[in-house]
């Protein structure tokens, strides 16, 4: 199980790097730097050159690429050339922003689509899952803009959801609610295969309860693929939380990246990207390790 969390672990490691060091990169050679401000605002020649000089724009990529290695070593992300401040400092509040939201997502999805998962899966004639499907289908189907302008409506019409910029519960139910969607189906087709599986169908002749049957030993093993993509799901969210945190106002680290990529403030940009990489391999490695607990087999093929 060590070696297993170790090889789970550096292979993070190494993707984190790859997509910090590909964000620097990129925005480096996209069109345009830090300076198109001051070049739109008409400043001279001799000042974009000195401000280029100040922020190390006027080196080359390979030398601007060792001195951002080298910071990140050290555990400085540089400076901010649109905020004047360390990348690092921004990164944190941020990404503690952004980890609240998706964490919050993350539980109340979990605690939404799993149960009606085995429910759907369990009992597809039920009422429940006569409703949940379809509702779960059309979440599925619905783009995160869309799906966040819709709950604005409502919010707007209604007054059922609280507007109020830096509040919680629009945003989570924005992220959530497709995501349970998503757990729900995934959790269902496992509970489908499970259900009729020899073990299963042993247990229920030696009369173990039908709910203690369903919701303990096929809850269970179910679980094992569920597992698997909970990395995926972890990436989803970091994803869609850019399209949510931009519509609900919400000051996390998706709405930084944007004005980064915006300023071409490159420093910036990396320390978002190596901020949402860490998040992703770190919920990639949960991911693994719960799958491994739940099904030792899974470090035999790792």
């Amino acid at each position: 199980m060590i070696r297993f969390a170790l090889r789970r672990a550096a292979a993070g490691l190494l993707f984190v790097i790859v997509v910090g060091l590909s964000a620097f990169v990129l925005t480096h050679l996209a069109p345009g730097d830090a300076t198109m401000e001051l070049k739109l605002a008409g400043a001279s020649d001799e000042t974009i050159r000195a401000e280029r000089a100040r922020l190390g724009l006027d080196q080359p990529l390979t030398t601007q690429i060792a001195r951002w290695g080298r910071g990140i070593v050290a555990g400085d992300l540089g400076m901010s050339s649109q905020f004047r401040r360390p990348v690092g400092e921004l990164v944190m509040e941020r990404a503690g922003e952004t980890a609240l939201l998706a964490s919050a997502a993350l539980v109340l999805a979990t605690l939404v689509g799993i149960p009606l998962g085995v429910i759907s899966g369990a009992t597809p004639r039920h009422w429940i899952a006569r409703v949940t499907e379809p509702v779960s289908l059309l979440l599925l189907s619905c783009p995160p803009l869309v799906f966040s302008l819709l709950l604005l409506f409502l919010a707007a019409t209604t007054g059922w959801l609280p507007m109020t910029p830096g509040t919680l519960i629009l945003p989570t139910l924005a992220l959530a609610l497709p995501l349970a969607a998503s757990l729900e189906r995934l959790q269902a087709q496992a509970v489908r295969d499970v259900v009729s599986a020899p073990d299963l169908v042993a247990a229920a002749a030696r009369g173990i309860p039908r709910a203690r049957l369903i919701w303990v030993h096929a809850a269970r093993q179910s679980l094992r693929p569920v597992l698997g993509i909970y990395g995926i799901v972890i990436g989803t969210l970091f994803g869609g939380s850019l399209v949510v945190e931009m519509v609900t106002a919400w000051p996390g680290l998706g709405r930084l990246m944007y004005d980064a990529l915006r300023g071409r403030d490159i420093d910036l940009v990396a320390g978002c990207a190596l901020a949402g990489a860490v998040f992703l391999a770190a919920g990639n490695l949960i991911a693994d390790l719960l799958r491994a607990v739940v099904d030792p087999r899974a470090r035999e093929h790792a």
